[in-house]
């Protein structure tokens, strides 16, 4: 009994020949050709008696009868239709940038991509890729060196030319980054060393993005903190990746609740203990908003030296990585008239 071919696919390709085609049907076992029109298939497989795999040979343009010739007698035919090579154009890839490690998903666009048997970058065969019409294809970038990476597509038409391009992304590097410090509000601005740094899309503190920031150059940006608690260090992503962290902790803001003594005369020179919380990182101590001379003891006291003032109560204010904070005020009192 002659086979039966119920399906193939696919049902077209090019004049060069060189498509695969997969012959589905009945009785195929023993099949001695599988001819397309009078020619007989470069080559061909029978996988079982329901398919046979075949190379159609090049071709005129138009269509052409597929049948399985067998002892038994030939197959009944179906149409497989030759048409002209087109050699594939790229004239999109998005995104255009990524990491030199790869990985990245991008989809081409462009004519004449069916039938495609390689799509490459800078020459690197693609880690995948996907035809998914004559007009798209998606694909994901293998590793490669920074710069630009010229995209192919090749087809049985030829090679696009290389008119498309994928930039590769050297990862950020950062080296520094000051203050290092700043308060649980937020608000500081931070200055951020490094390089690759171009085309930043984010900068975060911990896991939160930054309030702001401004790529400056390949190796600056500066970023202004959100509001946050404890240690939170910054990143800076780019195409090329995510940075290496740098150190950056949020400081809860002072607080002074004692001063001892609490009175001094109006002339400068008394030492005055500011005991607090916080004061560990003290940049400033003021009274009555003249800045003083101050030690640091510990995260809890400082020692200052009040300045000369007319008599009556002054406000104590010390200033640090975390904010400002205000206690009890100072008094001066002036000395005994005679």
């Amino acid at each position: 009994m002659p086979p039966t071919i119920s399906t193939i696919n696919p049902t077209q390709g090019p004049t060069t020949g060189g498509t695969t085609v997969t012959l589905t049907g009945t009785g195929m076992t023993g099949s001695t050709a599988v001819r397309f029109g009078s020619t007989n298939a470069t080559s061909f497989t029978i996988n079982s008696a329901t398919q046979i795999t075949a190379v159609s040979p090049p071709r005129a343009a138009g269509a052409a009868a597929l049948t399985v010739v067998h002892p038994t007698g030939n197959s009944n035919s179906l149409t497989y239709t030759y048409v002209v090579a087109q050699v594939p154009v790229v004239t999109g890839v998005a995104p255009s940038n990524g990491p030199t490690s790869g990985g990245t998903g991008v989809t081409l666009t462009g004519t004449g991509f069916t039938g495609a048997t390689a799509v490459a970058f800078a020459g690197t065969p693609a880690t995948s890729y996907t035809v998914n019409s004559a007009t798209q294809i998606t694909a994901v970038t293998p590793a490669g060196s920074a710069g630009a990476a010229g995209v192919s597509v090749t087809t049985p038409g030829g090679t696009s030319a290389p008119d498309a391009f994928f930039f590769y992304a050297a990862p950020p590097v950062l080296t520094g980054g000051g203050p290092a410090q700043g308060p649980a509000t937020g608000g500081v601005v931070v200055t951020l060393t490094g390089s690759d740094l171009l085309n930043a899309s984010a900068v975060r503190f911990g896991s939160t993005n930054a309030a702001s920031f401004t790529v400056v150059s390949a190796t600056q940006i500066t970023a202004t903190a959100p509001p946050g608690t404890g240690s939170s260090p910054i990143t800076v992503i780019t195409p090329g990746g995510t940075s290496n962290p740098v150190a950056f902790t949020y400081v809860a803001a002072p607080t002074v609740t004692a001063l001892a003594p609490t009175t001094g005369p109006t002339s400068a020179g008394t030492v005055v203990s500011l005991t607090g919380t916080n004061l560990a990182t003290a940049s400033a101590v003021t009274f009555g908003g003249t800045a003083v001379s101050f030690t640091v003891a510990s995260d809890t006291q400082i020692t200052a030296i009040a300045p000369a003032g007319p008599p009556g109560p002054v406000a104590v204010s010390v200033t640090t990585a975390g904010g400002s904070g205000s206690g009890p005020a100072y008094t001066r009192v002036a000395a005994p008239g005679i």
